[in-house]
C-alpha cells in the first residue's frame, strides 16, 4: 500500500528544499513529523504540509493509522520559473529567475 502527496508551484528553490526531503526519507511518519516541526527552514514547513497531507490521505482512503507508515520516498522537483528583470546602469538588465518547486512524499506501511 503506497499513498501521495504532491504540492505544486512552490515558491522556492529547488535546491535549498533538497536537503529537509533527505532528511525525512526513510523515517517513521511521527520522527519525520518532528524533524519538519523543528527545523527553521522554510523548505520544512512546505514539506511538513505536504507530509501531513498525504497522512490524511493514507487515513481516508487506505484507513491506515499513522503510527504504521514511514516515509518510502520523498523529492523535490523543479517547477517552471518566473523571469523579471532588474534595471541595472548603462541602460543593461539582468535577469532575476524566480523558482518554483513540486514536492512529492510517499508513505508506505510497515508491513512490507
Amino acid at each position: 500500500m503506497e499513498v501521495s502527496a504532491t504540492t505544486k508551484y512552490v515558491r522556492m528553490s529547488a535546491t535549498k528544499a533538497r536537503g529537509i526531503a533527505d532528511a525525512i526519507r526513510g523515517q517513521s511518519v511521527t520522527d519525520a513529523l518532528r524533524i519538519t516541526d523543528f527545523n527553521a527552514r522554510k523548505a520544512a514547513a512546505q514539506i511538513g504540509k505536504t507530509l501531513k497531507s498525504a497522512i490524511a490521505n493514507a487515513a481516508s482512503n487506505e484507513g491506515v493509522a499513522a503510527d504504521q507508515l514511514f516515509v518510502k520516498d520523498a523529492y523535490v522537483d523543479g517547477g517552471p520559473t518566473q523571469k523579471r528583470f532588474r534595471p541595472r546602469a548603462r541602460g543593461s538588465a539582468s535577469p532575476i529567475r524566480k523558482r518554483t518547486t513540486h514536492v512529492t512524499v510517499i508513505l508506505t506501511d510497515r508491513s512490507k
